[in-house]
């Protein structure tokens, strides 16, 4: 099986239609071939582990990520992919993160959620707009997105030992690099 950011993203569309969720996995792959690159890893796979992370949550919401590693074990994904996807719920897998890769993936999942909210109330409703302070002063706010957990973020950021602030900005550049795809290029700030 070749490994290709192709052969990823027709996986993830056979099994996700939700855009918000499309959007957290093309959010989290950015993170993750940033990371990549500033580690001096593989890109092309790290990014296609942020993009494969969650892959079968739509389909399968209560055997997430079990489903998926099975179904990418089955279409023979190499075991690199398979332990990635499983550890990055490890709370619930019992599959401990173990390389960078892993580690990089737990710290940028929960984060992307938050930068996407604080870019969502902005009038502009642009992620470029978006500063590593406008999301520390959220970040304050536990009410504000409080689906984001703070607490694995912070967590994640120790587990790659990164300051918890530039953690914060390598994500956040990231994904104003992929502002229109991600829908946050103001357009939604747009009338009509």
């Amino acid at each position: 099986m070749e490994v290709s950011r192709e052969a990823a993203w027709e996986l993830l569309n056979e099994y996700t239609h939700n855009p918000n969720l499309v959007n957290h996995m093309l959010a989290v792959e950015a993170g993750m071939r940033a990371y990549a690159r500033r580690f001096g890893e593989d890109e092309e796979l790290w990014a296609i582990v942020g993009l494969l992370h969650d892959f079968d949550y739509e389909s399968f919401p209560d055997e997430h990520p079990h489903s998926g590693a099975q179904i990418l074990r089955e279409r023979g994904w190499p075991e690199v992919v398979v332990h990635a996807v499983l550890s990055h719920a490890a709370e619930a897998t019992g599959v401990e993160r173990e390389s960078l890769m892993e580690k990089a993936l737990f710290a940028v999942d929960d984060l992307t959620g938050l930068i996407v909210a604080v870019a969502l109330v902005r009038p502009s409703k642009d992620i470029r707009d978006v500063k590593v302070k406008s999301v520390k002063k959220k970040w304050k706010d536990s009410r504000f997105a409080a689906g984001a957990h703070r607490e694995l973020t912070e967590q994640g950021a120790a587990l790659i030992e990164m300051d918890l602030w530039e953690h914060v900005g390598v994500v956040l550049e990231a994904m104003q690099g992929i502002a229109a795809e991600l829908g946050l290029d103001g357009r939604l700030a747009q009338p009509g």
